[in-house]
């Protein structure tokens, strides 16, 4: 049985001006943005191996937007693009440096920091910053890099989400101490749980390999090359993917979640200490997913449900309804849904849709079609029901049926049935990315083999050596 678009259960919100008349003020907003966090990677989101509490608890009173998608990459490392386009509300291709930039895409005026702070906000970052539009985070009035003693939680990743946590509970202080009256916008950016995965020892206590079970999209290597098998993010795993490897990765990546929920938990008691929790919308999202062995991937540099570009989006918080919606949604499509929660102008240009209307119930979605890409080599587009996978380079496509098959385990392309279907998906692509100033070919003149064959083994730096961004 097909599931309704949005599932509602609570109350109807009233007009955004409204709910700031509610509440006699506007509402404080704390935006927890985790770095290669997959849609499943809470125990309420679907994965009932995970001890997440605190964060399940925002899932059960809020509304989870299960389809929701960072738009593209043209480079490995795609939370750089992913939050360059969530703080600028403009579409990959339209970021500043992109190949078609918007004439005042690189103004910080219309950057989100500056765009919420204009609407009497008091805007706080901690967190990611390189691979993190630093453009974008200088805008913020206080950003905060790292400890008295030098450390920030990129280079401590054992204590990392305590760092987070102490410093976030320490800004909430300040503003009793000082009086403060502005509502606040804070963006929490832990840059967890990307890899290298450290957590506080009670966490990876919590997980055992060998009790964890495979993907039922695990392979031992992808059937073929999709541009980019050998990035750094895919040699982090020994070829062919072993089952032992694997399930260690996954334990060591639940233990980063974990530990990242509990210390959230901190900051969502300090909230109710200082009385704002009543008055705090809280989001929470990830900048990109992860493959961690589904479909032999191990990286976010592709565009399978469970790899690169689908990430969790929840929202709770004063005047949001409990329930789930299907609607296909950006992650940039913050940008003006903040704006409108705020009571802040959207800047000319932004080319996400806010999310208010579903959120309100007055639409069950904001746009009929979605459409990814990564690099010069896949591009893909889906709609509620179906999705295909574009390789030019090595001329593969891809369809897949996601109301029966969501780990798109069986490709329908070559199907003689269904090439009506692969043409119209086609077309669809095509046209969302002429929309998008999107102008790589879906068919190249020569086609390069797409039979791929594994570097040798060599021998690799630690893990905990690697890069963490």
């Amino acid at each position: 049985m097909k599931i309704p678009r949005i599932l509602t259960v609570a109350l109807l919100l009233t007009p955004v001006a409204a709910l700031h008349a509610a509440t006699a003020t506007k509402p404080n907003i704390l935006h927890i943005h985790a770095d290669d966090h997959r849609p499943d990677g809470l125990r309420a989101l679907g994965n009932p191996l995970l001890h997440t509490p605190n964060l399940d608890a925002l899932v059960e009173r809020g509304m989870t937007f299960t389809h929701c998608y960072t738009m593209g990459s043209m480079i490995g490392a795609v939370c750089t693009p992913s939050r360059t386009m969530m703080l600028t509300g403009r579409a990959w291709q339209r970021i500043p440096g992109a190949p078609a930039a918007a004439p005042n895409a690189a103004d910080p005026a219309t950057f989100l920091p500056r765009v919420i702070a204009a609407a009497g906000y008091q805007t706080w970052h901690m967190g990611k910053y390189g691979n993190g539009f630093p453009a974008g985070l200088k805008e913020f009035a206080t950003t905060i890099r790292d400890d008295a003693n030098g450390n920030t939680p990129e280079t401590d990743r054992a204590h990392g989400s305590q760092r987070l946590a102490d410093g976030t509970i320490a800004f909430l202080k300040s503003r009793t101490t000082t009086h403060e009256t502005k509502p606040f916008y804070i963006y929490l950016a832990p840059p967890i749980p990307h890899d290298p995965r450290f957590a506080e020892p009670q966490f990876h206590q919590l997980y055992d390999p060998a009790k964890i079970p495979l993907s039922p999209s695990f392979l031992p290597q992808h059937p073929f090359d999709n541009g980019e098998m050998t990035v750094r993010d895919e040699a982090l795993a020994p070829w062919p993917r072993t089952p032992e490897d694997t399930k260690q990765q996954n334990a060591a990546y639940y233990a980063c979640i974990t530990g990242l929920d509990h210390h959230v938990g901190r900051i969502f008691a300090e909230l109710k200490a200082s009385g704002q929790w009543e008055n705090t919308i809280i989001v929470f999202t990830g900048d990109n997913g992860l493959s961690l062995g589904d479909h032999g991937l191990f990286g976010k540099q592709n565009l399978y449900e469970f790899g690169g570009m689908h990430v969790p989006l929840v929202i709770a918080g004063p005047g949001i309804p409990k329930g789930r919606s299907e609607a296909l949604v950006y992650l940039m499509d913050l940008f003006p849904t903040f704006c409108d929660l705020t009571g802040a102008k959207i800047p000319e240009g932004v080319d996400a849709s806010s999310l208010v209307p579903v959120i309100q119930g007055r639409a069950q979605k904001v746009r009929d079609v979605l459409y990814t890409a990564y690099r010069d080599g896949q591009r893909s587009i889906r709609d509620d029901r179906w999705k295909l996978i574009r390789y030019p380079l090595v001329d593969r496509t891809q369809l897949f049926d996601l109301s029966v098959d969501p780990r798109e385990l069986k490709n329908l392309a070559g199907e003689p049935a269904h090439a009506p279907r692969v043409a119209a998906m086609t077309a669809l692509l095509q046209q969302e990315m002429t929309r998008h100033a999107d102008k790589i070919p879906l068919t190249v003149a020569n086609p390069k083999p797409a039979v791929w064959t594994p570097p040798a083994p060599k021998k690799t730096k630690a893990k905990s050596a690697q890069n963490p961004e």
